[in-house]
Formats: structure tokens, sequence, C-alpha cells
């Protein structure tokens, strides 16, 4: 199972990359959230994909989970909301200022 997550977190960072890569502002911030989504997935892999039941006191189970790398996760992604959220405003705003998205015509010209 862990191999599958892995595979899933490479493709998952390619895509990401490829979309961080192109030229429209929009493209870019998608690519930015997938990659914050592969890896959240990588620290859940790297925690460990075991069943077990949940760290209480007063249960005997033969193995727990590990909650650390969950709540990570959890928080990584209210974050990655949060700043999506704010990048998408600010990417509205900008197209809204200069009517366009494309990264090349935002840049501007070096001679003007």
């Amino acid at each position: 199972m862990e191999t599958l997550m892995v595979i899933l977190v490479g493709i998952l960072v390619s895509i990401g990359t490829y979309l961080i890569l192109s030229k429209q502002l929009l493209r870019i911030v998608l690519g930015i959230s997938i990659v914050g989504h592969a890896v959240n997935l990588l620290i859940i892999t790297s925690g460990g994909l075991k069943t077990g039941s949940a760290p209480l006191l007063g249960e005997k189970a033969a193995g727990f989970t590990d909650a650390i790398p969950q709540a990570l996760v959890l928080t990584a992604i209210v974050i990655n909301f949060a700043v999506t959220a704010v990048v998408l405003v600010l990417c509205y705003r900008a197209y809204q200022s200069f009517g366009t998205d494309d990264m090349e015509q935002l840049r501007g010209d070096e001679h003007e």
C-alpha cells in the first residue's frame, strides 16, 4: 500500500510541477495546491499506513496508530485552504486591474 501511495505522490508532484511551470496565473495556483496535497499524502505515508485503534488510555489493543502525522496533515490542509483562498483573491484582483492572467504580460517589458 505504501508503494501505491508513493507512486500517487509522484504523479501529483509531477502534475503540480507541470502546472506551476505554465504561463497562466490560475494554473500556477492550482499547481501549488496540488503539490500541497501531495505533501500531505507523503506525510501520512511516512507516518505509516497501519491499522490499529486510537491511542486512548484504558483500551487494550494490539497496535495503536500514530496521531501526530494526522494532526500535522489536518493543520496543513487548513493552512493550504487559507493560502489558496488568499492567492485566488489576489489573482482575481490582478486580473481586474491588468485584464490578463498571462505571466509574460503581467511581468511587463524591461524596456518600458
